[in-house]
């Protein structure tokens, strides 16, 4: 028997907010946006200042970020999206470099303490139990050690299994909110996109564990497994375009160690099939982000396969993929974690896939990376590498070999002066290297 449910108003909750605290607001398509306005109104009255307001990437409007609240709103993210981009580049909000895997770490060891956890949930179930839907990530570490938890039941919340269930005792603030969930609609993929999808294809063995993204370059991965056998997900986050690959039953899980038969994530961003999918569906486990991004856990599962993209790399094989020089762009993510994870796999391919060039055709390949850019995957966790123009092992290379391999699927227009670059680093060796590569 669970216990009586008051609902108050968004204004009612948003009163437990004092100066000084940190609230840790829930993420992705669960971003608690009535309650943001409420926390906003109470700042922009004077009420409270000094406020630290920390999460992963959430959809939606983020007003907190804004520069009406300096001083009264202190944005630390976690994961930094669009919506909050240009405030941190310009210094209004702040990120926090971490790996996903360790977000919760740091929520449950103190060392980021929660006042306030808002989170949007599942109406409560016969046994008391509500789920937290489509985003457990690092959201279900801060509802453990916040000193107040401000629930949102709302009936879009899917009834998620997993890490998700929780007991409403662990809730002490009930608001309702019955909004539909935030979707993302895929975008047509273009050839680039598929072209890299076609190459990422052809190194994922059958009866792979896989995990990738949200975005083109994953989307157009899936539509290239149709003819695959077997395959398995465990990831920190799918979308869509995994679905027809489960419903065609190439996706069964049957080929993993860990978690037989199940899909294993921690958030998800999609349409409303999505989330329909997911909802009280057994064969779906949504995880604390320390457990699907644990390097130990992820490599128990034989050829995980880790898919993710980056912003630019250098001929050596260094990655970067959170910032654009000193301009921070996103984050550290789960790259590293399933990197690592794949990397220690038995049969694992860790990739990094990414066009050629960027959207105004300047080459993301480079001789050095911009000054001031951050080094997410170090070339010594470098595996493959792909691009439009074909797939590369780094895996063993010297930095020269690395420099050629690496070339050879930079866009045509730059491959002369890049060859260039790598001989003006390495020396009259380097042609001798090139030609018995």
């Amino acid at each position: 028997m669970h216990k009586e449910i008051k609902i108050v108003s968004f204004e009612e909750a948003a009163k437990v907010i004092k100066s000084g605290d940190r609230v840790h607001l829930h993420s992705v398509a669960l971003a608690p946006h009535k309650f943001i306005k409420a926390m906003c109104d109470r700042g922009r009255n004077g009420e409270i200042y000094d406020v630290a307001i920390q999460h992963l990437h959430t959809e939606g409007p983020a007003p907190y970020a804004d520069t009406e609240f300096e001083g009264i709103f202190n944005l630390e993210s976690l994961f930094v999206g669009a919506n909050v981009r240009k405030q941190t580049q310009a210094g209004y909000a702040d990120y926090i470099p971490v790996f996903l895997s360790e977000t919760q770490k740091m929520i449950r060891q103190g060392v980021l303490d929660v006042n306030v956890a808002v989170v949007q949930v599942s109406p409560p179930d016969k046994h008391g139990y509500v789920s937290l839907g489509t985003s457990i990530d690092c959201s279900l570490a801060a509802v453990e050690t916040a000193d107040t938890v401000v629930a949102i039941i709302n009936t879009n919340v899917p009834r998620s299994f997993g890490d998700a269930m929780i007991p409403m005792s662990m809730c002490d603030v009930f608001c309702e909110d019955n909004s539909p969930l935030v979707e993302h609609h895929n975008a047509p993929l273009c050839d680039i996109e598929i072209a890299i999808g076609k190459n990422v294809a052809n190194i994922i063995p059958d009866g792979a564990c896989l995990q990738m993204g949200i975005g083109g370059i994953p989307n157009a991965v899936l539509a290239q497994l149709g003819n695959h056998k077997n395959l398995g997900i465990h990831t920190e986050m799918f979308a869509d375009g995994l679905l027809p690959l489960v419903y065609s039953g190439v996706v069964n899980g049957m080929n993993k160690k860990l978690d037989q038969g199940k899909i294993v994530a921690s958030f998800l961003m999609g349409t409303k099939t999505l989330y329909d999918f997911v909802d009280d569906n057994p064969g779906v486990l949504m995880m604390d982000v320390g457990y699907t991004n644990g390097v130990e856990i992820i490599r128990q599962n034989p050829k995980v396969c880790a898919i993710n993209s980056a912003l630019s790399i250098d001929i050596t094989g260094q990655v970067c993929a959170d910032s654009i020089g000193t301009r921070h762009y996103s984050g550290v993510g789960g790259q590293i974690d399933f990197t690592r994870g794949a990397a220690a796999s038995e049969g694992g391919v860790p990739v990094i896939a990414m066009p050629s060039v960027t959207g105004k055709g300047v080459s993301k390949i480079a001789p050095t990376l911009l000054q001031g850019s951050g080094v997410v995957t170090t070339r010594n966790n470098m595996h493959w590498f792909a691009t439009e123009y074909g797939c590369v092992n780094l895996y063993g290379k010297t930095l020269q070999q690395r420099a050629k391999a690496i070339i050879s699927v930079a866009h045509p227009n730059f491959r002369e002066e890049l060859d260039q670059a790598a001989f003006e680093r390495f020396g009259s060796h380097y042609h001798f290297v090139a030609k018995k590569y």
